[in-house]
């Protein structure tokens, strides 16, 4: 059987969307479903240009992503040397190990009180919080990641007499690149789910804080329109991210095999 050409697919893909919203503005319309409780796509997509036009859209975003950054890089700045550290150190691992296997099933956001209480309700808090629920994915995959390395890639580079960090820079490191940007790549939605939920709960500016202030003002097309504009920066981040991935890793067997 031959395959199906790309274009058929990516035309039922369009199509399967466009049924989707057209299904759901004309129960809007007709009303079967209350607009108050899910408006339909027009009127959210009016919310979205209303935003837009005065700025609270791009203000909202701009916020949103300054402390989704902030928290992922400072994860990743710690995340990747301790998980370095965790595959080539007995004691890292003997300490850190028991730590990580009681954090990992846990969901970090129920800290979001303690933090609170800590360190108030500020950005410091929430970018704290975000560094918190991100680190551990980058932690466990870096680790994974330079756990892995061929032994005798080791063995070669201790009989040459190659220093510690020379070792690490030029080979521990971009050996574990597919894993650390698997880590990378898993830490991302979290950051933004993270911060979507500490403003939505701390209060204040950003897309979270508009979605919360239109649940209580009763305006559900800003309530929509928030979580909207969730969704196409999750998934423009996710984009981001993989492209990036392929561009780094082109010298990667994985790069190669594509």
């Amino acid at each position: 059987m031959s395959e199906r050409p790309a274009w058929l697919l990516t035309s039922v893909r369009v199509a399967s969307v466009v049924a989707f919203f057209a299904i759901w503005e004309a129960s809007t319309r007709l009303g079967a479903i209350r607009p108050f409780l899910l408006p339909s796509p027009s009127i959210i997509i009016d919310e979205l240009r209303f935003q837009f036009g005065t700025g609270e859209l791009v203000s909202n975003v701009w916020l949103t992503l300054r402390r989704l950054f902030a928290g992922f890089l400072i994860a990743a700045a710690i995340g990747i040397p301790v998980g370095v550290a965790l595959a080539r150190s007995k004691f890292m691992r003997w300490f850190f190990d028991p730590l990580l296997s009681a954090a990992l099933p846990m969901p970090q956001v129920a800290f979001l009180p303690v933090f609170i209480l800590w360190l108030g309700v500020g950005d410091v808090s929430k970018i704290s919080l975000i560094v918190f629920s991100a680190i551990f994915p980058i932690i466990v995959q870096t680790w994974a990641g330079a756990q892995g390395i061929d032994r005798f890639i080791v063995w070669s580079a201790e009989n040459f007499g190659v220093g510690r960090g020379a070792f690490v820079k030029d080979i521990v490191l971009p050996a574990a690149s597919p894993q650390i940007f698997t880590g990378l790549q898993i830490a991302m939605p979290i950051a933004l789910i993270t911060t979507v939920v500490t403003e939505m709960l701390m209060g204040g500016t950003g897309v979270g804080g508009s979605i919360i202030n239109g649940m209580r003002m009763s305006e559900s097309p800003q309530l929509f329109a928030g979580i909207v504009a969730v969704g196409v920066v999750g998934y423009v981040l996710n984009a981001a991210m993989t492209r990036l991935r392929r561009r780094l890793l082109h010298w990667h067997q994985e790069g190669q095999a594509k």
